[in-house]
């Protein structure tokens, strides 16, 4: 009989249902590889350790120093799912174990590769169209629902005055003896682990992320659209449905998340413009990202064509937001320390546009993207961070750089009015570090980014700077952000 070894992020029913004989590994020496977050290093057991305790009779857990020693002391034949990384697929393949296509996804790697076909660009929007309609999802025939495949503009609405957004708060699950002993375990081990500790605040279990996606449906969904891209400093979750943890660890399928999604809509529960911008990120960029690391290849996380070197701050790698004074960087920073995770807008346009500013190493800031947030794995981030973050790539995934300053940040958060710095400001010592880093960036980058008729406009404006000098040295030299 074939044994299934399963990882840490394929804990659903389509990975184990049918099998009557399966392995979980812990591996020692994976949790010590990296600087990973407490909070991430929690899930990952405590969903392994939830899932063996739910099927006692079928599935075994072994704790092992690394996944090679376990996998030879088991002498057994082994069958797997693809999983989430080129190292753990090479590692598979080097202990000869027999690797499957993964359940995980709507689209499979066939399916993919033939929409792919002979591109060497990549546009978003056509694969979400190809997505909506190989899976009938908000369409009407060959026509997409409302007559627009993207309602991005009913969703762009700067963040209310009022601090917070008047929704019922997210589902929390409740800690159990599980977590506990995790929590005892991880506190005994030496593990160069960053942020803070618990409480958990994402499904880990299949019950929990049902339950997760049930209360964002009924709850949360309706109000999503609007706000999705702003950013609030005393309301972490806003309208967000939580749901990439469960999504990420196989906990959920993309398939059943947007049907049920469609189906409020179709209820009448949650309106068009919310319900589109949710199924774009599930079933269009989800999947968009998951295919194009496995088809552009490892080559590409190496990519960086803005020759962008600079090191990670200690105050960045180490998650001390207290050395920060800009009260956006600040609250983005406190967010990954707190919970491992903070939303879209904050890592692209706040941490991203940041780094993407400073020249840092799109290289190690992926690596920090995988290992600081709960929902970060190998395969997430290049095209996340390499492609859309940091534009490394030449432009194979955007069109144009995801740069701005602090006038888009003074529209869509609600940090500028209380930062210590001015975002009209770019000389002197209260200017903005986003504003007058993107005219530096601009400067730095003009010969490069001048042929993009998107940056036109922006480029245009770097020449009628008149302190263009002052910004490039003092930007230059910037310690204080």
């Amino acid at each position: 009989m074939t044994t299934l070894l399963l990882f840490g992020d394929q804990l659903g029913p389509q990975f184990h249902s049918g099998h009557d004989e399966i392995v979980l590994i812990e591996s020692a020496a994976a949790l010590r590889r990296k600087p990973y977050h407490r909070q991430k290093l929690h899930l990952v057991l405590s969903g392994m350790r939830h899932l063996a305790a739910e099927y006692p009779d079928r599935i075994t857990l072994v704790r092992a120093n690394t996944y090679g020693e376990a996998i030879r002391e088991l002498d057994r034949p082994l069958v797997a799912y693809q999983p989430g990384s080129v190292a753990a697929r090479r590692m598979l393949t080097e202990l000869g174990v027999e690797v499957q296509p993964t359940p995980a996804f709507a689209l499979s790697r066939e399916e993919f590769t033939a929409w792919a076909g002979p591109r060497e660009r990549f546009l978003m929007e056509d694969f979400y169209h190809y997505q909506r309609t190989r899976f009938d999802v908000l369409m009407e025939g060959d026509v997409p629902v409302g007559g627009r495949w993207n309602f991005d503009t009913e969703n762009r609405e700067p963040p209310p005055k009022r601090g917070r957004l008047d929704v019922p708060a997210p589902w929390w699950p409740e800690e159990d003896d599980i977590d506990r002993q995790v929590r005892a375990d991880l506190d005994a081990m030496d593990l160069p682990a960053v942020g803070r500790d618990g409480p958990r605040r994402f499904a880990i279990t299949r019950e929990e992320a049902l339950t997760a996606l049930e209360v964002f449906l009924r709850d949360r969904l309706p109000h999503f659209g609007p706000h999705e891209d702003a950013v609030l400093t005393k309301d972490w979750t806003m309208a967000h449905s939580l749901l990439s943890v469960p999504l990420n660890h196989g906990l959920l399928h993309p398939l059943e998340v947007v049907y049920a999604a469609e189906d409020a809509y179709r209820d009448g529960a949650a309106p068009l413009a919310s319900v589109e911008g949710f199924v774009r990120q599930v079933l269009g960029w989800r999947e968009y990202v998951w295919h194009l690391y496995w088809h552009l290849g490892p080559e590409y996380g190496r990519r960086n064509d803005f020759r962008a070197t600079a090191a990670l701050p200690s105050w960045w790698a180490e998650l001390r937001p207290a050395m920060v004074r800009a009260a956006c960087l600040r609250t983005a920073l406190e967010g990954v320390r707190d919970h491992g995770w903070v939303h879209h807008i904050q890592r692209l346009m706040v941490l991203g546009n940041h780094a993407l500013q400073r020249g840092y190493d799109p290289a190690a800031l992926n690596d920090w993207f995988v290992t600081s947030f709960v929902d970060g794995f190998p395969w997430v981030m290049p095209v996340n961070v390499i492609g859309m973050s940091q534009h490394a790539d030449g432009g194979v995934i955007a069109t144009k750089p995801y740069l701005s300053g602090g006038a888009y940040l003074n529209r869509m958060t609600d940090h500028c009015g209380t930062c210590w710095f001015d975002p009209k400001r770019r000389t002197g010592e209260r200017a903005c570090p986003f504003t007058a880093g993107y005219w530096a960036w601009l400067d730095r980058h003009e010969e490069q980014v001048s042929g993009n008729h998107r940056m036109a406009r922006a480029v245009q404006g770097l020449r009628r700077i008149a302190e263009l000098d002052e910004v490039r040295v003092r930007e230059r030299d910037r310690e204080v952000f």
